[in-house]
């Protein structure tokens, strides 16, 4: 079902698609968009495949081929229940396909792609939606509140928020700046600045808040997509940095967790 998993791209891992493509057109596109190293492609044959990996991996996006009958339209309706996650439908446009693009409109689809008119930039307007993407973008300068200041500081702290929460060590973050594990944990936490795991935590609080406001996950769906150990050891991360249950993390902000871990780590959010 799962294509072998790519390297990563610089600072990061590849997006993660979701594919359930019928017809020979539909993954010509796919494939000319999102070649081998550029994308993680999970094919599935199936509306049921589909719904089973968007519980047990992080997806950056889902792409539907107009033309898979039943299981477009299986798919189409489980878009409300996702909102974080794009669902994309590629279709010819023609009058056969009415029906399902009248589905995807009212679904609240991402993204429509016109075969032979969007072929050319099917990968950028997919992955201007995609979940890894937007949150990366929100992200990208890091907040106030957790003086990071230095280049390394804020080079670190972007490759953690291009992974969208995804699990990550010191040492790959180390190999990555060119710079040796210990340099990188004692150069990191300077100044008022939090431990670099301490950061790393934190983001992937933030992403599984932004998971936890899509009616299709419960927390032990954003456990195990984020790669924690169990829905325990997510609730105990975020008890220890933000003062909260998991289960709290769907009425809270990013603006309200970081608050809470600014007064957890400063008890002044808004100091320096």
């Amino acid at each position: 079902m799962a294509a072998p998993r790519p390297g990563t791209e610089a600072g990061g891992t590849a997006p993660c698609l979701v594919v359930l493509l019928k017809r020979e057109r539909a993954r010509a596109l796919v494939r000319a968009a999102f070649p081998r190293r550029r994308a993680h492609l999970h094919t599935a044959k199936s509306a049921a495949e589909v719904e089973a990996l968007l519980i047990t991996e992080l997806v950056d996006a889902v792409i539907i081929d107009a033309g898979a009958g039943d299981d477009a339209q299986r798919l189409l309706a489980r878009a409300e229940d996702f909102p974080s996650l794009p669902f994309v439908l590629i279709t010819t446009m023609l009058p056969a396909d009415a029906p399902v693009v009248a589905r995807a409109a009212s679904a609240g689809v991402a993204e429509l792609l016109v075969e032979g008119v969007d072929d050319s930039v099917a990968r950028d307007l997919v992955l201007r939606r995609a979940f890894s993407g937007r949150f990366e973008r929100a992200l990208s300068t890091p907040p106030a509140v957790l003086h990071l200041e230095t280049p390394l500081q804020i080079a670190v702290w972007q490759s953690v928020v291009r992974r969208a929460g995804r699990p990550v060590r010191t040492d790959q973050l180390a190999k990555e700046l060119s710079v040796s594990r210990e340099h990188l944990s004692r150069s990191f936490a300077v100044g008022q600045a939090p431990t670099l795991k301490r950061v790393i935590d934190l983001v992937r609080v933030l992403a599984a808040a932004e998971l936890s406001k899509n009616a299709g996950f419960d927390v032990r769906d954003v456990a195990q997509v984020l790669g924690f150990a169990s829905s325990s050891h997510l609730s105990s991360t975020t008890q220890r940095l933000v003062g909260a249950r998991a289960s709290s993390l769907s009425r809270l902000r990013a603006v309200d967790l970081l608050e809470r871990f600014g007064q957890a780590a400063f008890g002044d959010p808004t100091a320096g």
